[in-house]
């Protein structure tokens, strides 16, 4: 019987079991993939908006500081940066309490599917796991924390949250694409129509990215397609943004707009992308069609698979498939202040005792997720875990503001009519109770 299992072994997994080591528990970390952070290794090439100081967690900088680990100079990693020289040594000392090639297929509670009550708060939690030969496994645990993120689920192109007509086959055809372009990508697409999908930072990136080949290639076309009806927000918060990075990345996305080397099509909801050859063609559901581009960036953000913990008992938004109270903290439709909450074991809590979503998958469907968000979620839902309930109360961290403060929704309507104040009342907290060791 393990006391914790962390399902994921990214920023937050890590982070995760090393909180629950400085508390003296042992953890038990399983990985899908070989190393460490498998997903940050698929976007290696990309380099955060946050500096260093904001991706190292506390607990886990004091554990490395007991080795030779020397601590990165401030600056701004990349994603392999970020492995190489924190996550990966990270892992490197939780060793065999970190398990790869175990895929986590479901969680339940030992002997009662979701639907029974009875003698339901005294079995363990039931981890059913697919290895990477074939084989399966199932362990025990009182307490269970996933961490699994959201990367393997992109959101698709189509506007109404499934597959645009012809989606499918046009990204296995090769013509679309749910990730960041490497610098070998865009090489590639030299004095090709790229079309980018999406209105977040990773979408911006791709945005940066293409302009460069274009100005060495005046014949790359790019086109640049958002949902939302007006433009507004769309180049972020600026000067404004308390991430200095992130507001430049918007800003230098506008000059690109404005300067015509990335055209803006805006309300445009993909409803069917048609096949010309080797190329795609999109259609929005007013009829409206875009010439045909040799690839087609979608990068309309990601959304959380919670087919694992379908036989546990969760409290989630039914807007951003979230924990509810984070959902309340981070929903565009109720609010889009870039001020946000930082959230912790109360948030987090679910009908199903001793069990915890943290991470980017904890946020749901909402873009706004940072390193930071996730390195406080696990160190108040460690704290709870291990009945220190003044430190799972505490909030340890002030999010960095956005400058952005629109309103709510997709942003359709005029701003002085899209929304109110969303950043003047605060949730009333939740009384925790101590959750390990029942």
């Amino acid at each position: 019987m393990h006391e914790v299992v962390v399902i994921g072994a990214g920023p937050q997994g890590l982070a995760a079991a090393a909180h629950l080591l400085e508390r003296g528990v042992e953890p038990l970390v399983l990985e899908a993939g070989d190393a460490p952070a498998a997903a940050v290794s698929e976007w290696a090439h990309v380099r955060l908006f946050s500096k260093w100081s904001e991706v190292i967690d506390g607990a886990s900088k004091r554990l490395l500081e007991t080795t030779d680990w020397i601590e990165p100079a401030e600056g701004y990693p990349t994603g392999a940066q970020w492995i190489s020289e924190y996550l990966a040594p990270l892992a490197s000392i939780l060793a065999e309490r970190v398990r790869y090639g175990d895929r986590v297929t479901g969680v339940s509670k030992k002997g009662r599917d979701r639907s029974v009550d009875v003698g339901r708060s005294d079995q363990p939690f039931t981890i059913h796991m697919v290895k990477t030969d074939g084989g399966e496994e199932r362990i025990e645990a009182l307490s269970v924390i996933d961490a699994s993120g959201t990367w393997n689920t992109p959101s698709p192109a189509g506007a109404d949250g499934i597959p645009a007509l012809g989606e499918k086959t046009a990204a296995a055809a090769g013509i679309l694409s749910y990730q960041i372009p490497t610098p070998e990508d865009v090489r590639a697409l030299s004095g090709k129509h790229v079309v980018v999908v999406g209105n977040g930072a990773s979408a911006k990136t791709a945005i940066t990215q293409l302009v460069r080949i274009a100005r060495r290639d005046p014949s790359t076309q790019i086109t640049w397609v958002l949902r939302r009806g007006v433009v507004g927000n769309t180049f972020g918060g600026g000067a404004a943004d308390e991430l200095p990075e992130r507001g430049a990345l918007g800003q230098l996305a506008e000059k690109y707009v404005a300067d015509g080397l990335a055209d803006l099509v805006t309300g445009f909801r993909v409803t069917e992308v048609n096949r010309d050859g080797d190329r795609g063609i999109l259609i929005a559901e007013d009829g409206r069609s875009l010439a045909a581009a040799d690839q087609i960036i979608v990068l309309t953000g990601f959304r959380p698979d919670l087919s694992i913990l379908s036989e546990v008992r969760l409290d989630i938004d039914q807007r951003l498939q979230a924990p509810a109270r984070v959902a309340s903290e981070v929903d565009p439709n109720l609010h889009s202040c870039g001020s946000i909450r930082a959230t912790g074991a109360a948030d987090l809590a679910h009908p199903e005792e001793d069990l915890y979503i943290v991470g980017a998958k904890s946020y749901g469907r909402a873009p706004t997720f940072l390193a930071l968000t996730g390195f406080e979620q696990v160190r108040s839902v460690t704290a709870a875990l291990t009945g220190d309930l003044e430190a799972a109360q505490r909030v340890d961290l002030v999010l960095p503001d956005t400058g952005v403060c629109g309103g709510a929704g997709l942003f359709d309507a005029p701003e002085e009519t899209s929304g109110g104040n969303c950043c003047a009342t605060t949730p009333a907290p939740i009384e925790l109770v101590s959750s390990l060791g029942r």
